[in-house]
């Protein structure tokens, strides 16, 4: 965090971050440690020796435990079994409410693979985390496709296919030369996210699912949000997870394009699609981000950005630090998310005094509306 003085009252300093103590520290680096030990086999059964990090992380947290007066984890799976009960407004955490959410835990209950807010801590600091990892690999992309258009082909190509099949590269529309430069960003279905030997794949937002006893779906009524994990959590549940029988056929994403590309893109398409109904055209910027300067909103200059993050203020918290130039940015996200209770308001308070005009939270929806209205007019929360 930057250093400043706490505004009297608001628990956040003039830059509009919240303080972070300890604990708030060592969840972070938790967050960090889970995601990196969901990407390795094996991850419900640990064995000694563990790796660098998490032994590193383990032991902090033994520290901090003795430092406040805490029973400390005597293993990696029980620090591991912390990550999925104890949640970030656990004393031993005490994470500032209006950073983090204080319900949000690391581990999901269901899937015992990473939480999205996991995922999206652990993109929080100076190294950017996951997401930064997103952004190195689009970024490579972009350098190797050559030129801009065919770096968009590619884009668009990764964001709709987080799977692919076999029999995907006979079907219409395959394109050979995009597979060619994007296949090295795939590998295979790994062990952890298998249930009896099947991949389940989410109707909705396409990303792997896994139930809770491990076992597959029968067919019929589809499971319910207690009884089925996908990566994209928000899902509705309203169809049966896809099996893939054969899952040494398939080819998945890796993780940090799952989440940072593949998963925001159908709010990209959709905003896309609201500015050319209504006639306001769009170029996209270079750069790996889904980035765009609006042309004919008026005047000034007009940015579009589209992210998908639960946590607002932690989504403040980046676009603070790469925040682009111009008079306004606005920033969609779903429209279920900035629905919710506080969202705006917590993504506006965590935001620093001079960037609150200029970045304007809004969704697909809202979009159009958004840009004919004056600088500074705010929606309240729904």
């Amino acid at each position: 965090m930057r250093a400043g003085a706490t505004a009297p009252g608001s628990g956040r300093t003039e830059t509009g971050k919240a303080p972070e103590g300890a604990g708030s520290r060592l969840f972070r680096e938790l967050a960090r440690m889970v995601a990196a030990l969901a990407e390795t086999e094996g991850l419900r059964s640990f064995t000694l020796p563990y790796p660098r990090l998490a032994q590193r992380t383990l032991d902090r947290t033994v520290m901090h435990c003795l430092d406040i007066g805490e029973a400390p984890p005597k293993s990696l799976p029980e620090l591991w079994e912390w990550c999925l009960t104890r949640p970030a407004g656990d004393p031993l955490f005490a994470v500032s409410p209006s950073l983090v959410a204080p319900d949000v835990t690391l581990v999901h209950p269901v899937g015992r693979m990473p939480t999205r807010s996991c995922l999206e801590v652990a993109s929080h600091g100076p190294d950017g985390g996951v997401a930064a990892q997103a952004r190195a690999l689009l970024g490579d992309l972009e350098a190797r496709s050559g030129t801009g258009e065919r770096y968009r082909r590619c884009r668009r190509f990764l964001a709709r296919h987080p799977v692919v099949q076999q029999q995907d590269r006979f079907g219409p529309g395959w394109s050979k030369s995009v597979w060619n430069q994007v296949k090295d960003l795939y590998g295979p279905v790994p062990e952890s996210l298998l249930a009896d030997g099947v991949f389940l794949r989410c109707p909705s937002c396409g990303l792997p699912a896994l139930p809770r006893d491990g076992a597959v779906p029968l067919p019929g009524p589809s499971a319910t949000a207690d009884d089925l994990w996908c990566e994209g959590e928000e899902c509705p549940r309203d169809a049966p997870p896809e099996l893939i029988r054969e899952p040494e056929q398939a080819r998945m994403l890796r993780r940090p394009l799952r989440t940072f590309l593949a998963l925001p893109y159908r709010t990209e398409e959709a905003a896309l699609n609201a500015l050319d109904r209504a006639g306001i055209t769009h170029v996209p910027l270079p750069g790996p981000l889904p980035a765009h300067r609006l042309r004919g909103t008026g005047p000034g200059t007009a940015h579009l950005q589209v992210y998908d993050r639960l946590q607002p203020a932690l989504l403040a918290a980046h676009l603070t630090d790469s925040a682009l130039p111009g008079d306004r940015t606005f920033v969609v996200v779903p429209r279920e998310l900035a629905g919710r209770d506080g969202y705006r308001k917590d993504f506006t308070d965590a935001l620093p005094a001079p960037l609150r005009h200029r970045l304007v939270l809004t969704t697909p929806v809202d979009l159009v509306p958004d840009l004919g209205q004056p600088r500074g007019e705010e929606k309240d929360d729904a």
